[in-house]
């Protein structure tokens, strides 16, 4: 069985890579930090003139169709009236202001009860809360709640709300014929139940529209999170790969200047020279050793370089963690005769692994085992440790962003306090490398993380000539 066993030692510096200072970064980029108060995707100006311009489109229609086809006596002028007030003040707005900038909250939250109450007023002189269409006092909420802030929302729904009551006791008779004579007159329970099935239509729909936007937001800010740790981490082995190439080019001139300045100390005329050309080869010597340090890790782009073993995967993983007190033991292993593959060194998949080998740190007792399994089909890299494992309830939604029960910083190990977004980085990180992700606790405790892979998604084909090399 082919076996690699990296355990705890005092020597290396670790490797910093991106830490969480880019995740608080990228929280600066002004949003409301996920919570009640976050921040919604807000309106366009021309989001909320087109709605408007439907609204006209759709009540003229309904009023011809009432008047000319069922012979109702709709009030037309007034009716007309309060649609051409709605036509005026989309004029207005565009003309005013244009369609193409956002709509400041408390603006959006003007015209959408703007309206709330034209609808409301259209409502009263064509038979009030019985008349179909108050069905329609649900969008202006359902638009507000998944677009504007809590307060302003709520506004809306009140305001839907008090015109659904308003309605029950103040409107004009529904405009039947002549001939069809007076019209049914619901009961009071009958007409106290159409008012309660608008109440709560309005208020389960703009409850369900506020959180379905605010998930939206959420995991929008999420991903962002995602996406600006992913550039760091590519920044920084691009910032590799220029230090790796760097190295090469400088190796010759350093090997020149050596031989030159060993060639002055045999044939130098006088000790000052000699002085000079010995320094010279110190110096010389130290920048050679600068730049070995540089390229410990080469991360230059070509064939080589882009290449890692999957031993030397798991050992850069746990190489940041072996400082803080906790046992940290990496194991590979594979069919018996097989070597470990070598796979493409990937930032996604390193930064990743590493995030999880950080929680597992803060939460273990005394040990943390990553165990690196391949075989013809799969590689699957676990992560144990003997801590408490994942409870209940937060193992039901872990990889969820905002989902968190580490310890502050003063009762971390590793000094990180948790905001919920590490694992959700993580597993998203490895999702888009082809990997399959698990969440569970171990059969004697402690929790268990598992990535798996397809061989063929994960492995470097061999290079020609490698035992050269």
């Amino acid at each position: 069985m082919a076996d690699a066993s990296l355990k705890n030692a005092p020597h290396g510096s670790p490797r910093t890579g991106l830490d969480k200072p880019d995740v608080e970064a990228a929280q600066d980029e002004d949003w409301s930090w996920a919570g009640p108060g976050l921040r919604h995707g807000r309106l366009r100006v021309r989001t909320l003139i087109a709605q408007r311009w439907l609204m006209v489109i759709g009540q003229t229609i309904a009023v011809l169709v009432a008047g000319l086809v069922l012979d109702l006596k709709v009030p037309y002028a007034l009716c007309f009236s309060l649609i051409a007030l709605s036509a005026w003040l989309n004029v207005l707005i565009g003309l005013a202001f244009g369609g193409q900038r956002m709509a400041r909250e408390g603006e959006a939250t003007a015209q959408i009860a703007f309206d709330t109450l034209q609808l409301a007023g259209m409502l009263y002189l064509t038979g009030g809360i019985v008349n179909p269409f108050s069905l329609l006092l649900i969008a202006p909420v359902t638009l507000a709640a998944a677009t504007l802030p809590a307060r302003f929302a709520v506004a809306i729904g009140v305001l839907a709300v008090a015109a659904c009551v308003v309605l029950t006791f103040f409107y004009l008779p529904t405009p039947y014929p002549p001939s069809a004579g007076p019209g049914p007159v619901p009961g009071g329970l009958t007409l106290m139940t159409i008012v309660l099935a608008r109440v709560l239509g309005i208020a389960m729909t703009g409850t369900y529209a506020w959180q379905a936007a605010t998930e939206s937001a959420r995991m929008e800010l999420a991903l962002n999170v995602t996406e600006t740790v992913l550039a760091r981490e590519q920044r920084l082995s691009a910032l590799g790969a220029l230090a790796a190439a760097a190295a090469h080019e400088l190796g010759t001139p350093l090997a020149t200047i050596s031989v030159v300045a060993r060639e002055m100390i045999r044939n130098a005329p006088d000790e000052q020279t000699r002085e000079d050309a010995e320094l010279m080869i110190g110096q010389a010597a130290r920048c050679r050793e600068i730049l070995a340090r540089l390229t410990e890790m080469p991360e230059a782009k070509d064939a080589v370089h882009e290449r890692i073993s999957l031993v030397q995967l798991v050992h850069e993983v746990i190489e940041p963690h072996m400082i803080h007190g906790i046992r940290v033991e990496a194991v590979v292993n594979g069919p018996p005769g097989d070597s470990a593959p070598d796979i493409w060194r990937r930032a996604e998949i390193l930064h990743a692994l590493t995030t999880i080998v950080e929680n597992a740190v803060d939460f273990a007792r005394a040990e943390v085992i990553v165990v690196a399994r391949f075989d013809a089909r799969a590689v699957v890299i676990e992560v144990r440790d003997d801590g408490p494992g994942f409870s209940p309830e937060i193992l039901a939604k872990l990889g969820e962003p905002y989902v968190t029960s580490r310890p502050g910083a003063e009762g971390s190990r590793t000094g990180h306090i948790g905001m919920g977004l590490g694992f959700f980085i993580a597993k998203t990180l490895l999702e888009r490398t082809g990997a399959t992700v698990d969440f569970k606790n171990g059969r004697r405790g402690g929790a268990v993380v598992a990535a798996r892979w397809p061989r063929s998604a994960l492995e470097a084909p061999a290079i020609i000539g490698a035992s050269e090399l």
